[in-house]
Order: structure tokens, then sequence, then C-alpha cells
């Protein structure tokens, strides 16, 4: 798998969460989250909409996956469905 495929798997992964986050009952923007895990907002819009070269550190990974209440390997999983 090379990185561009990676990044985004993990960008719509990102953005699933983040939705499904925001279905029970709490509002989870863009903004709030980029706050929350100290990046940019321009650098999450960029992975959920995959217009990054860069791509995410594990470190802001993790911290992700703990804000969204999801297991960090969620958000590595390439689903078919989407």
């Amino acid at each position: 798998m090379n990185q561009e495929k990676l990044n985004s798997i993990i960008g719509k992964n990102i953005k699933k969460y983040r939705k499904i986050y925001n279905k029970n009952g709490n509002k989870m923007t863009q903004e709030k989250l980029a706050e929350l895990i100290n990046v940019s907002v321009s650098h999450i819009s960029s992975l959920e909409s995959n217009k990054t070269k860069k791509g995410i550190s594990i470190s802001n990974l993790y911290k992700i996956s703990i804000v969204l209440d999801v297991p960090i390997t969620k958000l590595l999983e390439e689903n078919y469905e989407d």
C-alpha cells in the first residue's frame, strides 16, 4: 500500500468517526477536533478531503482516536462499503 492510499483511508475514517461522534449527541467539528489535538483546521480539512501529501503523525492519529473515542486501529481500516 502506498502513502497516498493510506492517507486516503485515514482521512475517510477520521471524517466517518467524527460524523458518528456528532450523531451521538455531541458536536465535533473540524475546528473543535483541530483545537483538541493542537493542529490547524486546514490540516484536518486536508486529511478528510485527501488533499494532503504529508499525511499524519502517529501521535496525532492517537490523539484523534482518544478524542473521537475510537480505537486507533479503526482509523486504519479499509472500508469497502464506503
